[in-house]
């Protein structure tokens, strides 16, 4: 479960504020009914596992959703993207005074240095990886984070429901999904330890699990660089 019986709320601007993303972000989904729900509660449930501290990193930040939540833990938040424009996002939040340090660039290979980071977190990130690639952004997320510091991420469960959802939506997920929650998990648990995993139930409930969350950290058994 996770530490918190209470979800944070996930805290949304309005869907015409954000920029610097293309029409394949999924930002719209959040600000529709039930399937708006459950968009929004992956990430409030990725947010409870997050501890605070001086500096988080997101992975594959985008839009942007998290950062106003982020904001009321950390000090300093900071974000690499492939494909979304740095200047866009940034200019969307200076205003709101959330400051945001980002950066384009892959989880493969991080521009940062050791040690430095509190809590890294993904959010749908890591399934567009290939299972052969997992081991590295694992390795990479490890060195980037300080001792005891925190890696949460969170991966879709492909269930058939899952995959007729968005079908529904018009995407078909086989085309960028190339990992399954169990490769993330098997990556993650080699080189960091454990805290919990928690799944994500479906709304309606009768659909069972369509989303993982794993919360690791970075301890001194394992994966040493």
């Amino acid at each position: 479960m996770p530490k918190t019986s209470v979800l944070p709320k996930l805290k949304l601007l309005p869907y015409r504020e954000y920029a610097g993303v293309d029409r394949d972000d999924p930002l719209r989904f959040y600000f529709w009914p039930i399937i708006g729900r459950m968009y929004r509660r992956r990430i409030e449930l990725c947010l409870a596992e997050c501890m605070g501290g001086q500096r988080v990193l997101e992975v594959g930040f985008g839009s942007g959703v998290t950062f106003p939540n982020l904001n009321d833990s950390y000090q300093e938040i900071h974000g690499l993207d492939i494909n979304a424009s740095v200047e866009d996002v940034t200019a969307v939040f200076k205003p709101k005074q959330i400051e945001t340090r980002l950066q384009n660039g892959s989880v493969l290979s991080m521009p940062y240095e050791d040690d430095f980071f509190d809590t890294v977190l993904l959010v749908s990130v890591l399934e567009h990886l290939k299972p052969s690639e997992q081991a590295q952004a694992f390795r990479e997320i490890r060195r980037v984070l300080k001792p005891g510091g925190q890696a949460i991420y969170g991966v879709p469960i492909e269930r058939g429901f899952m995959v007729l959802m968005f079908r529904l939506l018009g995407c078909n997920i086989r085309k960028h999904h190339f990992s399954t929650e169990k490769d993330v998990f098997n990556a993650a648990d080699s080189v960091l330890d454990k805290v919990r995993v928690v799944q994500m139930q479906s709304i309606p409930s009768l659909f069972g699990s369509v989303y993982e969350i794993g919360h690791f950290v970075k301890g001194r058994s394992k994966g040493r660089l």
